[in-house]
């Protein structure tokens, strides 16, 4: 089934197309070699590159060269390669191999070769893309196109993303997508002469492991999603979700300020703290704070609370001392610790764009774009216009798009899926139907949990799920559509005063997850 370029991806879905098994034969693939590169944090990692074809129906053509990290096995046997990734798409795994050889029990850890990569395009892989800098330095029009003048402005903005990215990396862009990263993945298997993989991803790493699994279903070994990306909707449907999922995950963050007024004295009405919070934003898109967050600015610095409910104190206590004491310090703060984009963020969001946009098709008549998000915009305003532009470059994108690929496999051996019940950024219904569409699957729910990224981040029932299936493949087998279910943990308290710095953004797994996918 085609999927025109004015038609809703969502349900459109085709199989892999029959040359793409065979895509990475012809291409000779060198030995891996491995140097430290040890960090405070991770004393025994290791890096490595190797090189690809750019175009995999040319394996001799133009090459480009992939960043790897490892964590090499310290036990007797090794179960070999364990590749993970933190989604994005645009995110750098490097980092992300120390963490999960550090997080899981080191009995587990250690019968792995824990791999990181940087996708075709990102961090140190190169040619690494960066189609704009600066796009998103404050202070940017508002995100609600209340006038045909901000609309205006918002759409130079996009347009001339596109257009950016077009002029500088037109050769490059018809090859950044998934199914060329996962032949890339496959291509770091055979270079790591391994016969099979075991996968460990997060988020848009989910997506990227269910379509390497569909394309070489006989090379995987153990398979690990984690807040789940619905294959159905990819990807304006599920940006579309997205928005009302992250509407009620700020909503759950208004009602825990009112909980806590006796710290924050903004009201114990959820609904009335939630009108102090536009209000707020409207007196931002007026004046912005420090000349640095107006009402767009002040969304992107809340949005990653609807990633991670241990960032919610710390925009708490920003948003009081706006509110309640005229200071606008701590909000610019905020801005700068979680929402500021710098040079890597530069170049995660041009992943992010050349993926997605190349991935899927995308509305191009700008007035489908209007009238969708004025819809969800009436319901669920909190982020809605801010996820379109983001993801507007798409309907000016200078290459044309591919089609998604319908992931549904009933060859793998058992796959163990992680989901949250109220995860914002990959809705529970994503993880429902995946493991619907992988025959084998097993899903393990974190009940009431709305974190985005749930294993190795402190909750002692789902990692004892990962360890088992990492140690032995041991899954939890259930009836109907859920096969076990964890509590969440609690939800944050308020800062004492001697913890009331912002936290270090890899301090925690959260920091290296790519957040919007």
């Amino acid at each position: 089934m085609l999927c025109g370029t004015a038609v809703v991806v969502a349900g459109c879905v085709t199989a892999v197309p029959a040359q793409a098994r065979t895509q990475t034969a012809g291409a000779a693939q060198a030995a891996v070699t491995w140097k430290k590169c040890a960090t405070s944090d991770y004393p025994t990692l290791q890096c490595a590159s190797v090189k690809v074809p750019l175009d995999y129906r040319d394996p001799r053509g133009k090459q480009i060269t992939l960043a790897l990290s490892r964590v090499p096995h310290t036990a007797r046997t090794s179960q070999g390669p364990l590749l993970v990734n933190p989604g994005g798409p645009g995110g750098s795994g490097l980092t992300l191999a120390g963490f999960v050889a550090s997080s899981l029990p080191k009995s587990v850890a250690a019968q792995y070769d824990v791999i990181g990569f940087d996708p075709r395009g990102v961090g140190d892989s190169k040619p690494a893309l960066d189609c704009k800098p600066g796009h998103f330095n404050p202070v940017r029009p508002d995100s609600v196109p209340a006038t045909p003048a901000v609309e205006k402005a918002n759409l130079e903005r996009v347009r001339s993303f596109a257009r950016a990215c077009g002029t500088k990396y037109a050769s490059l862009l018809p090859h950044i997508n998934t199914l060329n990263a996962v032949r890339d993945m496959d291509s770091i298997r055979r270079a790591l002469g391994a016969g099979k993989i075991n996968y460990f991803g997060y988020s848009y790493g989910t997506y990227l492991g269910a379509v390497y699994a569909k394309l070489y279903p006989e090379r995987v070994r153990r398979l690990v999603l984690d807040s789940v990306v619905d294959p159905t909707g990819v990807w304006y449907g599920d940006n579309l979700r997205q928005d009302y999922a992250f509407n009620d995950r700020h909503r759950a963050l208004m009602a825990w300020i009112a909980k806590y007024d006796s710290t924050y004295h903004l009201g114990t009405d959820p609904a009335r703290v939630e009108a102090k919070w536009y209000a707020m934003r409207a007196a931002l898109a007026r004046k912005p704070a420090g000349g640095k967050v107006g009402a767009a600015e002040l969304e992107d610095t809340f949005i990653p609370g609807g990633y991670y409910n241990g960032y919610w104190p710390y925009l708490a206590e920003a948003f009081a001392a706006y509110v309640n004491d005229k200071k606008a310090d701590p909000l610019v703060e905020a801005y700068e610790n979680f929402a500021a984009v710098d040079a890597s963020g530069d170049n995660g969001y041009s992943v992010y764009t050349a993926v997605q946009c190349r991935d899927a098709a995308w509305p191009r008549d700008w007035d489908r774009w209007r009238r969708d998000n004025w819809a969800v915009y009436s319901k669920a305003p909190f982020m809605a216009w801010n996820n379109a532009w983001y993801n507007a470059p798409c309907a000016f994108w200078p290459t044309g798009s591919l089609r998604p690929v319908n992931v549904a496999n009933a060859k793998l051996p058992p796959v163990l899926l992680f989901q949250a019940t109220d995860d914002a950024a990959t809705p529970y219904e994503g993880g429902v139907t995946v493991h619907r569409l992988l025959a084998r699957s097993s899903l393990v729910v974190e009940q009431g949990g709305g974190n985005h990224g749930i294993t190795l981040s402190g909750n002692t029932c789902l990692d004892t799920h990962l360890a088992k299936y990492l140690a032995d493949g041991t899954v939890p087998r259930g009836r109907g559509e859920v096969d076990a279910v964890c509590r969440k943990l609690p939800d944050p308290k308020p800062l004492s005063s001697a913890k009331a710095a912002h936290p270090a953004h890899g301090s925690t797994l959260h920091g290296l997850l790519g957040f919007r996918g």
